[in-house]
């Protein structure tokens, strides 16, 4: 071979090797966030619970005590005004690696007529990037959430789903008598 054949071999060797090399640097990070969702990436299981937790429990623990004590059916506050009710429970959020972010969002759709309809976010603080068991208050207050309705809630890590629940929030209908009182004024109209 002569050395024109062989430099003309190598240039489209290289060339090629660049354009090889280009591609995969651009396609990559998506390359890489497919591979992580397809093989395994973040996922969380959530608890719901109206039970006490003891405070004296293991990560692997809390876990346990939420699944024996889950909530499908979550009762109401018992306040004497309506409207001043709610639904309290313990969220346990059990990642099965760290999320690597100090905050994750919980959304909350109804879905009781089919598809989810948007009710509320809320926001969910950790004190340290390496834990991945979280144990949180939730409260869902009247007007916002409607009592025996069936309740979604997804946790968003990054704008991305890896987890959700459901459930349902039972309570006390608001009744309306269907009579309605006429002062003696109104009735014969003055006002």
């Amino acid at each position: 071979m002569t050395p024109r054949k062989n430099l003309s071999r190598l240039s489209t060797w290289l060339t090629v090797a660049a354009a090889g090399v280009l591609a995969l640097t651009v396609l990559w990070p998506q390359l890489s966030a497919e591979a992580q969702r397809g093989r395994g990436g973040l996922r969380c299981q959530v608890h719901l619970t109206q039970a006490r937790v003891p405070g004296d429990l293991s990560e692997r623990g809390l876990i346990t005590f939420a699944r024996r004590h889950r909530a499908a059916r979550m009762r109401e506050s018992d306040d004497a005004n309506l409207n001043d009710r709610q639904w309290r429970a313990n969220a346990i959020f059990a990642f099965n690696r760290p999320p690597g972010d100090l905050e994750f969002h919980a959304l909350f759709y109804d879905i009781t007529d089919g598809p989810r309809t948007f009710i509320r976010e809320m926001s969910v603080f950790v004190s340290d990037r390496s834990q991945r068991t979280v144990l949180h208050r939730i409260n869902l207050p009247r007007p916002t959430f409607r009592p025996n309705r069936r309740i979604e809630m997804v946790v968003t890590v990054n704008r991305q789903e890896v987890g959700s629940t459901r459930f349902i929030i039972d309570g006390e209908e608001i009744r309306h008598s269907g009579q309605v009182d006429f002062s003696d004024e109104q009735a014969a109209g003055r006002d």
